[in-house]
């Protein structure tokens, strides 16, 4: 199970790392469509690509990867509801769905209930 864990952290910094580097124009798109400002998409920006950094090294070190993981899904519960309240088509939510499931999981597997 921790090996799935450590494929999860991976998949989690991979996907969040291209979405936030490589297709930054997209991001800055949405958050407009949110009515969200620069400033915020500038601190969900930076948290998320520190969050992801924070997955990776759990993958070598002892880091606070339940809360660094915790906070990713938040982060994802966040997204969903913009997604909801824009009315976006159900292909914009599985992104942010399968983040929050997979950091629900990082997060269950590494505090020992699963």
């Amino acid at each position: 199970m921790e090996n799935i864990s450590i494929i999860a952290q991976i998949i989690v910094a991979i996907s969040i790392i291209i979405v936030w580097i490589f297709r930054y124009d997209n991001i800055v798109l949405e958050f407009k469509q949110y009515g969200l400002s620069d400033l915020v998409r500038n601190i969900v920006g930076a948290s998320k690509i520190s969050l992801s950094t924070i997955l990776v090294l759990g993958i070598y070190y002892e880091v606070p990867l339940v809360t660094a993981s915790l906070l990713m899904a938040f982060l994802m519960v966040c997204a969903q509801a913009y997604h909801i309240k824009v009315k976006n088509p159900l292909k914009k939510y599985l992104p942010s769905a399968s983040l929050l499931l997979l950091s629900l999981f990082i997060a269950a597997q590494n505090s020992g209930l699963i």
